[in-house]
This record gives C-alpha cells, sequence and structure tokens, in this order.
C-alpha cells in the first residue's frame, strides 16, 4: 500500500530522529524551560524577525488552537474563520467547549476575506450576540491553497481596524511558505498577525506545534492557560530538541519544498491526463476529481481520504505528500490512472 493519504503518519525526519536519540539520557528542567527550548525559540524568532516574541510548544494542532483562543477571547466573544475552519470543522467542537462560537462564512477556496468578515461582524453587533474579536486563518488552508502577502495584509488591517486579532494556524505554513506561487517572507507574520504557529506534526516532528505571540496583549499569563489545557509538557525539553534541529541550516524549510515539488508533479500529472481539480492548490494536497470506478480500483494500491461526490458518478479525493513521501509513489500514482 502507498500512502498518499496525509503528511504526518510517518514518524521524525532521520535529523530529528537522531537529535532526540543523542539528547536521550540528558537530564534537563521541565515544562519547557530548559535549554533546547530556549534554543528553538531563539532560532524561530530568528527566522520570523520577532525578536519580542513569546514562543510556546504545544503537542498538537487542536491543543494549540484551543489553548491559544481561550486565552485570547473574553467569555462572550467568538472567532471568524471560514467554513473549511479547522477549528469548525475537524476539531470536534474544541473552541465551543470553551464557552466560545465559531462564526464561519462560505468559502470554497478556503480563503477569509475583509469582505466575509465585514457581513459577519455587521450580523454581531449588538450585546444580545456573541461579539467576533478572533479572525482564524490556515495557511495553507484546509484545501491547499495559500494566502498572498496583500490578502494577509488587507486581513490584518481588517481585523485591527475593527480592534480584532488575527491569528494563523501555521499547522502546513512549511508548505505554503516554501510553495512556488507564495509571496508571503517569514517576517511578513510577525508583522500582520498578531499570533500564529509553526507546525512541526505535519513536517518533520514527531509531534510538535510552536506557538509564536506576536501582540503584547496576548502575553501575560498565557503558560497558566497552557498548563489549565494539558499543554505544558513536563518533557518539554523533547519538543525544543525536535524544532531546534528543524530550524537548523533550514531543514524545516528544505522538507517542505520536497513535499511541494511532489505534489505539483502529481497534481500536474493528474491534469495532464484529463481530470479535473476540486481547487487549484500549490502546496502539499490536492484534491483531483475522478470517476467512483477509478476511485475504487485506486483504493486497492493507494491510501488517501475521499472527500465526498463531486457529480454524478465522480468523487473528489485528497492526495497529500510529505516530506518522506518518495518520487516513486507519484509516478506509480499517474501509472494507475
Amino acid at each position: 500500500m502507498i500512502y498518499l493519504k496525509n503528511d504526518y503518519s510517518e514518524g521524525a525526519h532521520p535529523r530529528v530522529l537522531s537529535a532526540l536519540i543523542e539528547t536521550n539520557l540528558e537530564a534537563t528542567t521541565g515544562y519547557g524551560e530548559d535549554e533546547y527550548c530556549a534554543k528553538a525559540a531563539a532560532k524561530i524568532k530568528k527566522v520570523f524577525a520577532c525578536p519580542d516574541a513569546d514562543v510556546h510548544f504545544l503537542v498538537g494542532g487542536t491543543q494549540t488552537n484551543q489553548t491559544a483562543l481561550s486565552a485570547f477571547l473574553r467569555p462572550w466573544e467568538a472567532a471568524v474563520g471560514t467554513e473549511l475552519a479547522h477549528i469548525a470543522t475537524h476539531e470536534t467542537g474544541s473552541i465551543e467547549a470553551t464557552g466560545h462560537k465559531v462564526l464561519t462564512a462560505h468559502a470554497p477556496d478556503g480563503l477569509l476575506t475583509p469582505a466575509m468578515v465585514e457581513e459577519i461582524c455587521s450580523r454581531h453587533e449588538s450585546e444580545h450576540m456573541v461579539k467576533p474579536k478572533i479572525l482564524y486563518i490556515s495557511d495553507s488552508t484546509e484545501v491547499g491553497t495559500i494566502y498572498h502577502k496583500a490578502e494577509l495584509a488587507a486581513l490584518s488591517e481588517c481585523a485591527h481596524q475593527r480592534d480584532m486579532y488575527l491569528y494563523l494556524d501555521g499547522a502546513r505554513l512549511a508548505s505554503a511558505l516554501t510553495s512556488p506561487e507564495n509571496d508571503i517572507a517569514p517576517e511578513d507574520l510577525a508583522k500582520y498577525c498578531d499570533a500564529f504557529y509553526v507546525g512541526g506534526t505535519k513536517n518533520g516532528a514527531l509531534f510538535g506545534e510552536a506557538l509564536v505571540l506576536i501582540n503584547d496583549a496576548l502575553k501575560p499569563d498565557f503558560r497558566y492557560g497552557l498548563k489549565q489545557h494539558g499543554g505544558m509538557l513536563a518533557k518539554g525539553r523533547l519538543l525544543g530538541v525536535q524544532f531546534d534541529e528543524l530550524f537548523t541550516d533550514g531543514l524545516w524549510f528544505t522538507i517542505a519544498g520536497h513535499a511541494n515539488k511532489l505534489a505539483k508533479k502529481l497534481q500536474d500529472g493528474i491534469v495532464e491526463k484529463g481530470y479535473s481539480l476540486l481547487v487549484h492548490s500549490p502546496s502539499n494536497q490536492i484534491f483531483p476529481i475522478f470517476p467512483d470506478a477509478l476511485v475504487k480500483k485506486l483504493a486497492e494500491s493507494f491510501a488517501f481520504e475521499e472527500q465526498g461526490a463531486a457529480g454524478e458518478g465522480l468523487t473528489c479525493i485528497r492526495l497529500v505528500t510529505s516530506w518522506a513521501t518518495k518520487e516513486d509513489a507519484v509516478d506509480a500514482f499517474l501509472a494507475q490512472i
């Protein structure tokens, strides 16, 4: 079985795993206050040009989103995103479980726009309703699309004009930043976002995300919420060691570029064979539409996700490449169609 189902099922990149093995018997301070977390945080702050940021390491994306948004929001405040937003579709109501609504806009391409934000805010202007406070975006999005610098800047301006925060879910940020169609520089995230996280789970780490707090208003007492939500890992250095290695010699960017390169080859090959796509994706997730019979045949040799019906006798599937994907796997898939 050839695995094109997601980008987190393999273990760690060999360099990351070696770093964990080499430091395995060391004893350090716990709860993210060790030297490895400090080194990793310093490297992240340098790459993203945010020397005054606070960096916190958590285990996974859902935990990061819930911990962050629950800390940033007052009890009557809400998050704004698209209908495809991870916090609205694949986190088991984790935000709502903290007492906060997620207000969504219809966006087939997964991209939130200022017009969508304005429309939602126009319907929530009374104290009898929740108050929109955070714009939630993912880059890359849940359907593989990416934001461009002008779009990020426009969302930032929209948020700050309304005294709102802009928060970016970076589970697949490495794929977005290394996409051939990307024009956002790492330092732009610190310029336009109030907070964002740097994904490791989906890009070479065994597990782990690095939450970067830019806006000073979001920093005080954050570790209280981190502890309350189970995010303060006793063996915190396991996170620091991984991110320290990922941000050594540009490894985090290099391996994401590999995933994007193979995804492009896969997507281009599918289109050349005459098949259509749910949406054009310049990142490592692609969404081709195939006849049902072909989907059934492909499932005998390849692991992938089915997105759902896409017309009479047609199904959209999701194919994902990772740092560990081999070019032979892409060639084999194209040969089958």
